[in-house]
């Protein structure tokens, strides 16, 4: 199930953004949570991150962006992420399947996503779902950590 985050949920979401085997595949640099809680306040404040769990347990993390006016039929799917220590048992598969089942439901008819070009794992994840490779944005996403520019694979799923 997915649910929107509270003010309470800060350290499961630092938790998951600041985690070494996630970070690199996400939009922020590693920071102290001091540094970070603004950002989160930010996320907070536009309605934008949601947990996975099930049962009782978080279990990974996403935003669901909603676009507006003339692209309001449009949701940017961004920061997905679960436990590492989850790889690889199915459970990424399951969230991104309620992650389309909750877009259908709230009347969302695309999904779009950019998936660093080398994280073949999350685009075999995406494909598996229905998404479609579109196309590649060139040095899309600057690395400080590693002084690195990274292409992005934009795809997208018509529900």
């Amino acid at each position: 199930m997915l649910e929107k985050v509270t003010s309470s949920d800060f350290d499961i979401i630092y938790g998951l953004y600041m985690n070494p085997e996630v970070n690199p595949y996400l939009l922020y640099e590693m920071m102290d949570s001091e540094t970070f809680r603004p950002i989160f306040n930010d996320l907070l404040k536009d309605e934008v991150l949601y947990l996975y769990i099930e049962g009782s347990e978080t279990l990974g993390m996403c935003k669901l962006i909603r676009q507006k006016h003339r692209n309001d039929h449009i949701v940017y799917l961004g920061g997905v992420a679960i436990y590492p220590d989850l790889f690889g048992k199915g459970f990424g598969r399951k969230m991104m399947l309620e992650i389309i089942d909750f877009c259908k439901k709230n009347d969302v008819l695309r999904i779009e996503l950019s998936v660093a070009v080398h994280n073949e794992k999350a685009i075999r994840l995406y494909e598996s779902v229905g998404f479609a490779k579109e196309g590649i944005l060139k040095n899309y996403t600057f690395l400080k950590s590693r002084n690195q520019f990274v292409d992005e694979l934009m795809m997208s799923q018509i529900i």
